[in-house]
C-alpha cells in the first residue's frame, strides 16, 4: 500500500514537472530599442541573448511603466525585479517618460532583425507564453495614450493610389499604377543586398499588408503631432505609444512561404526604422521603443497588452483640493467673525436700552419720593417755613 502511495506521488510530481515546462514554453520575442542620443536600457549582444533568463509579459509590462517614469506593479516578484535591474538602467531619475510599445502577431524569430542592422542599439529577451498578460496601468491626468489602431486609418478600402504612391516614395520603393483600374497596381521596395519584394494591390492580402503600414505610419505621424502639443505646456506627461501590426499574420496566411513572410518583417522593420527616427527627432531622444513579437492573436482580448487607465490623485488635483480647502476656511472664518460682530452688537443694543430704562425708572422714582415727602410734612412745619423764607427775601431786598 506504501508502495503504491510513492508510486502515484511520484507519478504527480513527474506530470506537475511536465505541465511546469509546457507552461514555460517560449511563446515569442521582445525587442527593446535604446533611444539615439541617450541611454536608458543595458546595451547587451545579441549573441548574449541565451545568457539571460526569460522574461514573462508582465515583467515586459513592469519594464515598460518604469520607462514611463511610473511605479512597477506591486505584484512584481524580486526575481522580476532582478530582471528588470537586466534591462534598465540603475538611474530612477533619467527616464525617457515615453515609450513606443508594438505588438507584431504571427513572427517569433528575429533573425532577419539582426540581418538587417536596422536597430544598432537595440537587444532581444525571450518571452515565457502564458496566461498572464503585459499589464501597464496609467494614471488620469498624468498620462497620455496614443492607440496606433485607428479604424479610419485601416479602412484598406478608403486606399488610394496616390496614397499608395506617397508612401511607396517615402520608403524608397515604386508603385505602378494600373491605368485601366484603382488599386491594381504593383508595389517594389528594396529590401538590401540586392534584394526587392513586390507587392500586387489586386491581392487582397498584400493590399491588407500595405493598408496596415500605412495606418502604422499615420498613427506615428499623429503621435507625434500630439506630443509636440502637449509640449507646449510646464508638465509632461507620460505617453504611451501602442498599437498592433497583423500583416505578417495575413502575409503567412495568404502565400504561406516562410520566404515572404521574412521579406514582408524586412519591409516592417524598415518602416519601423523610418517611423521610430520620426519620434526621436520628435522626443529629443527621449523615448525607448519596445517591439513584441508572438503568436497570431485572433482578437483584442488575446492581445498581449493590456492598457488601462487608473484613478489617483494628481499633483494638479491635490493643489486645486488644498486652495479649494483654504477657500472653505476662510469662509468659515469670514462666517464665524460676522457672527460674532452681530451678536456683540445685539447684546450692546439690549444693554443701552435696559440702562435708559433704568435710569428712567429711577429718576421718576426719586422725584415720587420726593413729592411724598413734601405732602407728609407738618401744616405749622410749613407755614413756618414759609414766613421765614418770605423774611429772608425782604430782609436781603433791603
Amino acid at each position: 500500500m506504501e508502495m503504491r502511495i510513492r508510486g502515484a506521488l511520484l507519478l504527480l510530481s513527474i506530470s506537475s514537472s511536465l505541465f511546469l515546462i509546457a507552461k514555460a514554453e517560449f511563446g515569442g520575442s521582445v525587442f527593446f530599442v535604446d533611444s539615439s542620443n541617450h541611454q536608458y536600457l543595458r546595451h547587451r549582444s545579441p549573441d548574449d541573448a541565451s545568457e539571460y533568463e526569460p522574461v514573462s509579459p508582465s515583467e515586459v509590462g513592469a519594464a515598460v511603466s518604469v520607462l514611463l517614469g511610473l511605479e512597477p506593479p506591486v505584484s512584481l516578484s524580486e526575481t522580476g525585479s532582478s530582471k528588470l535591474n537586466e534591462v534598465l538602467m540603475p538611474n530612477p531619475f533619467d527616464r525617457p517618460r515615453a515609450a513606443f510599445v508594438l505588438e507584431v502577431t504571427g513572427v517569433k524569430d528575429l533573425l532577419p532583425l539582426f540581418k538587417s542592422n536596422l536597430f544598432t542599439n537595440a537587444f532581444t529577451e525571450k518571452v515565457i507564453s502564458g496566461s498572464d498578460k503585459a499589464e501597464i496601468r496609467l494614471p488620469e491626468e498624468e498620462a497620455l495614450l496614443v492607440s496606433l489602431d485607428e479604424p479610419s486609418a485601416s479602412d484598406f478600402a478608403s486606399l488610394s493610389d496616390d496614397e499608395i504612391g506617397k508612401f511607396a516614395s517615402w520608403m524608397g520603393g515604386s508603385y505602378v499604377t494600373d491605368m485601366s483600374e484603382s488599386l491594381k497596381g504593383e508595389l517594389t521596395f528594396p529590401l538590401g543586398n540586392g534584394r526587392k519584394m513586390s507587392l500586387h494591390m489586386s491581392k487582397e492580402a498584400d493590399r491588407q499588408y500595405i493598408g496596415s503600414l500605412i495606418s502604422l505610419v499615420h498613427g506615428v505621424r499623429r503621435a507625434k503631432d500630439m506630443h509636440e502639443d502637449f509640449s507646449q505646456g510646464t508638465r509632461r506627461p507620460a505617453e504611451l505609444i501602442k498599437g498592433c501590426f497583423d500583416g505578417i499574420k495575413v502575409l503567412k496566411e495568404e502565400h504561406g512561404t516562410e520566404g515572404f513572410a521574412e521579406q514582408g518583417l524586412l519591409l516592417l522593420l524598415a518602416t519601423l526604422s523610418r517611423s521610430y527616427d520620426l519620434l526621436q527627432e520628435a522626443y529629443k531622444g527621449q523615448i525607448v521603443g519596445v517591439i513584441l513579437l508572438g503568436d497570431a492573436a485572433s482578437s483584442q482580448s488575446d492581445s498581449l497588452l493590456d492598457v488601462t487607465f487608473t484613478s489617483r490623485p494628481s499633483v494638479r488635483w491635490l493643489a486645486e483640493s488644498e486652495a479649494s480647502a483654504n477657500a472653505t476656511k476662510a469662509a468659515e472664518v469670514a462666517l464665524v467673525r460676522l457672527t460674532l460682530a452681530w451678536v456683540t452688537g445685539l447684546i450692546l443694543l439690549i444693554s443701552v436700552l435696559l440702562g435708559v430704562r433704568f435710569v428712567i425708572w429711577m429718576s421718576r422714582t426719586l422725584f415720587s419720593s420726593y413729592a411724598a415727602e413734601y405732602l407728609s410734612m407738618p401744616k405749622a412745619t410749613f407755614f413756618f417755613f414759609f414766613f421765614f423764607l418770605r423774611r429772608s427775601v425782604q430782609h436781603s431786598s433791603l
